[in-house]
């Protein structure tokens, strides 16, 4: 009778001598040669049967179906061969059938179709106490990432950008990738201007010689991936939840959140028309139906229609953009503030403003500072744990304690950097109010439509009459510009 002999390993602790592959190969062989069995095929791996999908073990099963005759499948011990009763099923149905008898070596046990039912259950044990093992292998294996991550300590592959050392101790732990993490941050600094597309930064990064982290050339998908993972600020993603980690950032959060909101902005830029662009196109609805007024070319001339989508109207009409246009001029004709009145508010504007940049400068340096202090407390914490002198559940701990400290002193400084904006934002206001409508007669229709939308909300079609309302300040400045009592508005 031919005979198949399998040997497996899943685990380091079982290529030591007694249980390495080579040693179930010579048992096998041996018993084999005892019995009077011709030796077809050997299949050696190191396969885990914890896995889901286990290919060498479907070879086995995939040539005995295959073989005209009964095969004879020699097998060190039950928990070598299966470790799940799913297995059992397919095994024992080709048992049945006078096509596979199986030989046990550690528990001398032999399976056949004549089988008593006292081996039946002896196999059945084995595998119960073999899928016993895998349950606990796995509870441990949860239990031991659990506190993995509440110790700040990553449980996968070295993200893009880090490597994995060994520190003094020996032990396993993560550091930025000299060849690749300035790179990395170059890519977070590039994007959160606003002016690189991830085609445009993956470009660049080929010439300054960056790869993959399979070594291939890069591709935009690894650009997007890092962008959107918080490991290079500090913190690790884990099941959808974030965590913070132990080790050295890249990034400051305030540099990702940048980046987050220009991509944010990408996924809402409007639609590009390639067709030629219109003054009021998607921007007016039809005040009866609510549907969108859309724009058409005729004899060189515009004109400006309800879709009717909701065929509310029984017959279309059509106003010409001149027309639409005029209360529009009316209006950019009215914005306007006397010129003492600009110079009075800007002047007060420099003053309040100048008032408050020094008060944030001095508060950003005391942040910048205790920021400092907590970097270095990070690093004098580590070294006390590298000496030996604090324990990794403490060290943990105080990790986590200073990098939300330095997340709450990030936030804080990104208040205060932007602070400036708003003076600006006010002083520009101002100084184009008295020139809206000589700017809006010279701009292209693209700029004539950014105008609109900086200026008018609501903007409605009823017949031929536009209807529109003014966002704020500008609203404020039409109505002292009809005051004659600029006290009391």
């Amino acid at each position: 009778m031919k005979a198949i002999i399998l040997a497996r390993v899943s685990t380091k602790d079982q290529m030591i001598e007694g249980q390495s592959i080579p040693a179930q190969l010579a048992r096998a062989r041996e018993y084999a040669k005892r019995k009077g069995l011709i030796v077809k095929s050997e299949y050696q791996f190191d396969e885990s049967s914890i896995k889901d999908h286990r290919r060498k073990f479907e070879e086995v099963i995939e040539e005995i179906k295959k073989s005209n005759e009964k095969v004879v499948l020699i097998v060190e011990a039950v928990d070598r061969l299966q470790r799940s009763f799913k297995e059992s099923i397919m095994l024992d149905e080709l048992i049945k059938k006078d096509r596979l008898e199986i030989h046990f070596l550690r528990e001398n046990l032999i399976l056949n179709k004549n089988s008593t039912g006292a081996d039946i259950q002896r196999w059945d044990m084995a595998v119960l106490f073999a899928k016993s093992y895998i349950l606990n292998i796995s509870d441990n294996v949860k239990r031991s990432f659990e506190y993995k991550i509440k110790q700040g300590e990553w449980i996968g592959k070295a993200p893009f950008g880090y490597k994995y050392v060994e520190d003094i101790n020996g032990n396993r732990t993560i550091i930025p990738d000299p060849d690749r993490a300035l790179l990395v941050k170059k890519i977070f600094e590039m994007y959160a201007t606003g002016n690189y597309s991830l085609l445009q930064i993956t470009e660049e990064m080929k010439k300054a010689g960056l790869r993959s982290p399979s070594n291939k050339p890069l591709h935009k998908s690894v650009v997007h991936h890092i962008l959107n993972d918080p490991f290079y600020y500090g913190m690790m993603r884990v099941n959808g939840r974030l965590y913070p980690h132990k080790y050295q950032p890249l990034i400051f959060k305030f540099l990702f959140d940048k980046c987050q909101e220009v991509m944010q902005g990408y996924h809402k830029k409007p639609f590009k028309y390639i067709a030629k662009p219109f003054i009021f196109r998607g921007l007016i609805k039809c005040r009866e139906c609510g549907c969108t007024i859309t724009p058409e070319m005729h004899k060189g001339h515009i004109y400006y229609s309800c879709t009717n989508y909701k065929k509310v109207h029984t017959q279309k009409f059509y106003v010409r953009e001149e027309k639409l246009l005029d209360p529009v001029y009316e209006i950019l004709k009215n914005i306007r503030l006397p010129e003492k009145i600009v110079d009075k508010i800007t002047e007060e504007l420099r003053r309040i403003n100048q008032t408050k940049n020094e008060f944030h400068q001095k508060e950003l340096l005391k942040l910048r500072k205790e920021y400092e202090q907590i970097e270095d407390r990070i690093s004098k914490t580590f070294d006390l744990l590298a000496d030996g002198i604090i324990t990794k559940d403490i060290y943990g701990k105080k990790l986590k304690e200073y990098k939300e400290k330095l997340a709450e002193i990030e936030e804080k400084m990104k208040i205060y950097s932007n602070q400036d904006e708003v003076y600006l934002t006010a002083e520009m206001v101002l100084n184009l109010c008295n020139r809206t409508s000589e700017i809006f007669e010279n701009s292209e229709v693209i700029e004539k439509r950014q105008i609109l939308n900086f200026l008018f909300q609501n903007l409605q079609l009823s017949g031929e009459k536009l209807e529109y309302s003014l966002k704020e300040p500008f609203n404020s400045i039409v109505k002292c510009e009809k005051s004659s009592n600029w006290l009391g508005d």
